[in-house]
């Protein structure tokens, strides 16, 4: 998932990137919120972590103003714990959640998944193509009864490309759903990791999952 944090304090910014980037979130960060208004306003995110006390339009505000143009990106307001009323506020207008400050990373991974399953209207946390598996709250991966072991970023990627069985993804697709913006599509590094999750996902089963699409992209066989 593609997620937009907004979060002047420093700290805390950069202890979200790093706790979300490491289970596999892309992540892009700004501490001003008119910088921040205008990413959620012009590029696609799953879900936004939005500070309320910001420089330049605050957080209220932003939320606010999403809604009126009926942008649903699904948000999470970092809060204050002494500022009932701002929660309150929050959630009248349009937020999804919110969590009080000092959190635990992992709370707000499992809320991220929890708007976001919300906002897409499913509960589904399995993802299932043939006899491959993977749990999005476990992050447990297997195929057959065999356990697969991946890295976060290889995660990602199966994981985009089992939310779309049969259909090819381009590798600008996934440079940008699997990395960030900042991310050379000069580089080989799209291939070097659908060869590596190859190997650990097709290995030697006869079925094989993944496909090249030459010239085109990537994609998981539908039905396999």
């Amino acid at each position: 998932m593609k997620i937009l944090v907004i979060e002047d304090e420093k700290k805390i910014a950069s202890f979200v990137r790093k706790g979300l980037e490491a289970q596999g979130f892309v992540v892009e960060t700004t501490s001003n919120g008119d910088d921040g208004f205008l990413l959620a306003t012009t590029r696609p995110y799953e879900a936004l972590v939005l500070d309320i006390m910001l420089p330049g339009k605050d957080g209220l505000s932003i939320l606010r103003n999403l809604r009126e143009r009926k942008i649903s990106l699904p948000v999470i307001l970092l809060t204050a714990r002494s500022e009932l009323n701002e929660r309150l506020d929050g959630l009248n207008l349009g937020a999804d959640d919110y969590l009080t400050k000092p959190f635990h990373i992992e709370e707000l991974i499992a809320r991220l998944h929890a708007v976001t399953r919300r906002a897409t209207g499913t509960s589904q946390s399995i993802l299932a193509v043939a006899d491959l598996k993977m749990n999005l709250l476990t992050r447990k991966v297997t195929r057959g009864a065999q356990a697969i072991e991946l890295t976060a970023r290889e995660f990602s990627l199966l994981e985009h490309l089992m939310r779309s069985p049969g259909r090819v993804l381009t590798r600008v697709e996934i440079c940008e759903r699997v990395w960030d913006y900042n991310f050379d599509p000069g580089t080989n590094l799209v291939e070097v990791y659908v060869q590596r999750l190859r190997k650990k996902v097709d290995g030697d089963f006869p079925k094989k999952l993944i496909e090249t699409i030459r010239g085109v992209g990537y994609c998981i066989k539908a039905g396999a």
